[in-house]
């Protein structure tokens, strides 16, 4: 048996190879979901038009992975902070959502945002929300494997601060 989770954390890009190289993940897929536009192209969603984010889905094996350990991939990834983009990408597309596809990963998503927030690690309040999975909508091939197929330009994208950011609060 499989499940997917679902996260918006600024370029997706960047979000694909932090899950991708965790044992138990099948497959990560850049795309775009929240918004009200069908199929909705990588230009259109950029316009800041149709409400979509850019996000990855997972799909994972629970019984190597858990829901849970997604979850804290996740906020090492993100600044939770910052509602409106992350890092040097800014805007309603980059915001950082947890999109649940069930009441089990609410749960275990509220509780580890709280747990974040109660941990003293930001001074500044935890603004990633927490919204019920929308259909989600694979980006164009060219986004799919960024980091494979663009190595260099993936490195320009994690050196605009993210990388940084990452260590910091981290490691």
């Amino acid at each position: 048996m499989t499940s997917t989770a679902i996260f918006a954390g600024g370029c997706f890009w960047c979000m694909v190879e932090p899950f991708e190289t965790q044992p138990g993940i099948l497959n990560v897929v850049s795309g775009y979901t929240g918004g009200h536009v069908p199929n909705p192209t990588y230009e259109q969603v950029a316009s800041h038009t149709t409400g979509h984010t850019e996000a990855v889905q997972i799909t994972f094996d629970p019984e190597i992975i858990s829901y849970r350990e997604l979850v804290e991939i996740y906020w090492q990834q993100t600044d939770p902070t910052d509602a409106m983009g992350q890092f040097q990408d800014r805007g309603d597309n980059y915001r950082p959502v947890i999109y649940v596809n069930s009441e089990e990963q609410r749960q275990v998503a509220l509780a580890s945002r709280k747990a974040l927030a109660e941990s003293g690690r930001f001074d500044e309040p935890i603004v990633t929300t927490i919204e019920d999975a929308q259909p989600f909508y694979p980006a164009e091939e060219e986004h799919q494997q960024f980091y494979k197929k663009n190595p260099r330009r993936y490195q320009i994208e994690e050196a605009g601060g993210r990388s940084q950011f990452k260590q910091t609060h981290w490691q």
